[in-house]
């Protein structure tokens, strides 16, 4: 079973510090996806700022979602 974040925080350069229930810390880089459509908006830093968890994902303002198996499966420990 993938462990759910508890907490998130922005990084530099589109990354994100997770922090997950089974004590795990992980930064996850969303550098390539924010060139995507779907995330494009998120190239605006308030926005990208904006993330926060939700449930078993993080959420940011704008709708733009990233699911926990995404999250643990494709980042990197600390």
């Amino acid at each position: 079973m993938i462990p759910r974040p508890k907490e998130v925080k922005t990084l530099e350069n589109y990354c994100l510090q997770v922090f997950f229930e089974n004590g795990e810390t992980k930064i996850y880089d969303m550098s390539e996806l924010i060139k995507k459509p779907f995330y494009s908006k998120l190239k605006n830093k308030s926005l990208f700022n904006s993330v926060k968890v939700s449930d078993i994902t993080l959420e940011w303002v704008t709708g733009q979602d990233i699911c926990h198996d995404e999250l643990y499966n494709n980042s990197r420990t600390i």
